[in-house]
C-alpha cells in the first residue's frame, strides 16, 4: 500500500495513531473515517482503554488508497470495496498507472 501521495504528508514512524492523527495524514476529516470504517470491513481500528480509535499503519495506508479511489479515481464505494477485496496489487494498480477509464471498466464489471 502507497505510504506517500504527492498532496499528503508523509506517514510518521509509530505504530499507532489517533483518529486526528490519521484524519490530516490521509486528508478527510474524522467524521470520513468513521463512514468508511462502517463501509469497509478491513478497516477496523482498535479501541484503547479510554475507548478512542487506535489506527495501526496498515491501518493509515489502506485509508489513504481508499481516498485514493474514493476521491481520485472517482469510483464508488462499492466498486472500491470489490478491488480491496482482490487485494493491493489490484488497488495498486488502479491508483499507480491505470487510466480512470480502467478503473471505470472495473467497476462496471463487478
Amino acid at each position: 500500500m502507497s505510504s506517500t501521495r504527492g498532496d499528503l504528508p508523509a506517514i510518521p514512524d509509530k505504530h499507532t495513531f489517533k483518529i486526528g492523527e490519521v484524519a490530516q495524514l490521509v486528508g478527510v476529516k474524522t467524521h470520513v473515517l468513521r463512514f468508511w470504517e462502517r463501509e469497509f470491513a478491513s478497516i477496523r481500528p482498535r479501541k484503547g482503554s479510554n475507548g478512542h480509535r487506535l489506527y495501526s499503519r496498515s491501518d493509515v495506508e489502506q485509508l489513504r488508497d481508499v481516498r485514493g479511489l474514493l476521491h481520485e479515481r472517482r469510483m464508488t464505494i462499492a466498486g472500491a470495496r470489490a478491488l480491496l477485496d482482490q487485494g493491493n496489487e489490484a488497488v495498486q494498480s488502479i491508483l499507480v498507472g491505470a487510466p480512470v477509464e480502467a478503473a471505470s471498466a472495473l467497476e462496471a464489471a463487478q
